[in-house]
């Protein structure tokens, strides 16, 4: 058996360990089907159809965990506090997103460790965006 020198391997990105573009497109499809029926969230999105929104999510999820930088390519810089800074996100609006978040990742089926890495993030994104305090 001829042996593999250390350092020879690429490790693999986070987004390819988790199956690539197809998780990251079944997480936001289905977190987007939430969202669509969410009085709270749905507002916050003027466009009809969410599917560009999606797309965006989706691009932007894809680039993060080590996948094409599509997104970068079309939009510049994530910067994500400054385009959401249009919406109040407050609380409710946090807890309602990682609602329809949390749905979506359980159905990906991922391993406990990709899950919790995964989850992490998403509870980190979430609670940076919020940028109105709750009503007194």
């Amino acid at each position: 058996m001829k042996e593999i020198r250390r350092g020879t391997l690429q490790e693999q990105t986070f987004y390819e360990q988790v199956g690539g573009e197809d998780t990251f497109r079944r997480l936001v499809h289905h977190f987007y089907r939430g969202v669509a029926e969410d009085p709270l969230l749905r507002p916050m999105y003027p466009e009809e159809d969410l599917g560009p929104a999606e797309e965006r999510l989706t691009l932007f999820l894809i680039q993060y965990w080590g996948g094409p930088t599509t997104y970068s390519d079309n939009r510049g810089h994530p910067r994500l506090r400054m385009r959401h800074a249009p919406f109040a996100v407050d609380r409710a609006a946090h807890d309602a997103w990682l609602r329809h978040m949390r749905a979506a990742v359980d159905e990906l089926g991922l391993s406990a460790e990709h899950e919790e890495t995964l989850w992490r993030y998403l509870t980190y994104a979430a609670a940076s965006m919020v940028n109105t305090p709750d009503p007194e």
